[in-house]
């Protein structure tokens, strides 16, 4: 047992060097972060030789909380037409990573040009200073934030490009998580006028105390080893639980919530063959499938996890995966109002 310990303790301090951070005595952590943080871009300027696509600003959510939003819209919008609303969740396990992070900054320029649509990504309060369901939280504060624009009119992006007939909830790895909690809680909600009509999933992190296969075959994963996986679990669940819990393991509550799963709106999961998560997000499709919801599942055979920030032809698949997805529900939306 003795052993074990020491053998438990070396690979956790193992996990803490992978991720970049270190433990305070407070409970809180030291990050440093592998990528760099950028600034919104709320206008071009005439001097820079950078050829902009997309433009962005930073708007408050919950100064209480200290969340924002960081909305972009496209430089050169389509004329003369109202663009989809998509709330974007990055991904980080939870504990790291921000809106402003590069990888995701210029990830939702891409989307918000070639899709069109307008992109509101949510600065969520990060683990284990802000616990699960913190995130969750924070996500349903940009769906009402979402309501309260549609409403009142106060962002002139908002009002002048929005569709608020079609929003969709979007998200990768721990933001896919956040996409499917966010989008069960969205239910008790009266979201009038909005209306949300499409959750996206790339990725999403979920997990559970048995290991799965894929789990077992990729333990020593390059980007998501299962010694870091299970610390970014215990960092983010509530203290004194496993991940058998309902936050990280999907199916453990499956029936408890699921009328509410039954009246999800058309979801795209997207997995990939090399991602140590692929067997538990395939048997998370089938769960909410099950239950007569829509899915459109896309589980490659190659790629692994986060493959689209080390890759661009990986990121411009995912792109054009989800432009399509949003357009075939736009239409079909559009369809059935002239019904």
């Amino acid at each position: 047992m003795a052993e074990q310990k020491i053998i438990a303790e070396s690979t956790m301090e193992d996990a803490y060097k992978f991720l970049k951070i270190t433990r305070n005595p407070d409970g809180s952590l030291t990050r440093n972060p592998p990528v760099p943080n950028v600034p919104s871009t709320p206008e071009i300027d005439p001097n820079s030789s950078n050829q902009l696509i997309s433009l962005s600003k930073d708007i408050p959510l919950n100064p209480a909380a200290n969340t924002f939003i960081r909305l972009y819209r496209p430089v050169s919008p389509p004329p003369n037409a109202k663009l989809p609303l998509i709330l974007y969740f990055h991904g980080g396990g939870f504990v790291l990573l921000s809106v402003s992070s590069v990888i995701f900054h210029e990830s939702c320029n891409a989307m918000t040009a070639q899709i069109p649509a307008l992109i509101a990504s949510v600065e969520y309060r990060l683990a284990p200073e802000h616990r699960l369901p913190a995130a969750y939280e924070d996500a349903v504060d940009a769906i009402k934030w979402a309501k309260d624009e549609a409403i009142n009119g106060g962002d002139p992006w908002l009002k002048e490009f929005a569709d608020f007939s079609k929003v969709f909830l979007m998200g990768s790895s721990s933001g896919g998580n956040i996409v499917y909690h966010a989008g069960l809680r969205a239910l008790d909600i009266n979201l009038d006028p909005i209306k949300i009509v499409g959750l996206i999933m790339n990725q999403p992190y979920f997990g559970g105390v048995k290991r799965t296969e894929s789990e077992l075959k990729f333990v020593n994963d390059k980007i998501l080893p299962l010694h870091v996986n299970d610390l970014m679990w215990l960092l983010a669940l509530p203290e004194g639980v496993d991940r058998d819990h309902k936050y990280s393991n999907p199916l453990i509550n499956e029936a408890e919530v699921k009328e509410k799963i039954q009246r999800l709106p058309r979801c795209l999961i997207r997995g990939y063959g090399g991602d140590p998560l692929i067997d538990g997000q395939k048997e998370f499709a089938k769960m909410i499938e099950s239950h007569g919801v829509h899915v459109t599942p896309q589980f490659l055979e190659t790629g692994y996890h986060a493959v689209e920030i080390f890759d661009k032809k990986c990121a411009q698949d995912l792109y054009d995966s989800i432009k399509d997805f949003v357009k075939y529900i736009c239409d079909e939306n559009v369809g059935e109002s002239a019904m």
